[in-house]
């Protein structure tokens, strides 16, 4: 089975969705990711810093990036940002390794209408992970 993968210049994904991605990947504990340690905290930081005063946060469980605060120009200069040091480091592909898990926490409350709206807009399964594993037939037969 192929490692999943991404191209950095083309992720085919919003750069909105493409910054959250990899900076979520950066910020894992995944040993199995094309990335070396320091230039997954290169990444961080350096986006860090395009959104906050502050310096970043030392603790793990603190290192997540909320762009709700900032503008177009923060997001692109954010994306811009991942895609040079990805180029400077020569790597035009990440790729990982990490077997499916339960969700870690439930959705808030305030998040529950965008779930719900998401839900409509792509119908299906939404247990389904990966949907070139779906049972025979494409749908889940206990719905």
């Amino acid at each position: 089975m192929a490692m999943p993968s991404l191209d950095v210049q083309n992720p085919e994904m919003p750069d909105l969705q493409f910054v959250l991605f990899v900076s979520a990947l950066c910020t894992s504990d995944l040993t199995t990711l094309n990335i070396s340690p320091e230039l997954r905290t290169t990444i961080f930081d350096r986006c860090w810093a395009l959104i906050h005063t502050e310096p970043p946060p030392t603790n793990p469980k603190e290192r997540v990036l909320d762009l709700r605060g900032g503008t177009e120009l923060t997001l692109d200069a954010c994306a811009s940002t991942i895609r040079s040091l990805f180029a400077e480091a020569n790597i035009t592909t990440l790729m990982w390794d990490h077997p499916v898990s339960e969700p870690s926490m439930n959705s808030s409350p305030e998040a529950l209408p965008l779930i719900d709206r998401l839900g409509r807009l792509y119908p299906g399964d939404p247990n389904v992970v990966d949907p070139s594993h779906q049972p025979p037939g494409g749908s889940n037969p206990t719905q």
